[in-house]
């Protein structure tokens, strides 16, 4: 469980460091007028296939690890068990199908600035959620190691 949690904490930054160049590629691609590339789509593919990955492992810790605690009663009345069993997984969730929703429509758009604006709106709304959600070292009863 050690390893997968430490595969899931760095994976974080690969993600969030992916996800930061895909977003200030859409901006400069909708603001730009910039023609929608097949290199762009690349990235967004990769921001999508890592997001999916980090997911399932995720998941998988979830089901496993010892911070869950399904009983709600109970974990609703502890900070640290809330946010993992609640809180962490339901933003994550939804930072999730913000990103493939906006891989998704950008494929749908009309023009090239329509196809960045959809990837830079759904990507960055992801992001604040993402940041909200993980349970960085200086959040006091949830912090957990920077990798």
């Amino acid at each position: 469980m050690y390893y997968l949690n430490a595969i899931h904490s760095s994976l974080r930054w690969v993600l969030l460091i992916i996800l930061l160049i895909s977003i200030a590629q859409a901006f400069s691609g909708w603001f730009g007028k910039k023609e929608f590339t097949p290199q762009f789509r690349k990235s967004v593919l990769y921001t999508v296939i890592i997001t999916h990955l980090q997911f399932v492992l995720g998941l998988v810790m979830y089901f496993m690890s010892g911070f869950v605690d399904f009983n709600m009663s109970v974990s609703m009345k502890n900070p640290v068990t809330r946010f993992f069993t609640v809180e962490h997984i339901a933003m994550m969730v939804v930072a999730i199908v913000l990103i493939t929703l906006g891989s998704a429509l950008s494929k749908r758009g009309k023009t090239d600035e329509a196809k960045y604006k959809r990837v830079a709106i759904f990507f960055t709304l992801a992001l604040i959620l993402i940041l909200a959600a993980i349970p960085w070292p200086f959040r006091e009863a949830l912090g957990r190691n920077w990798f």
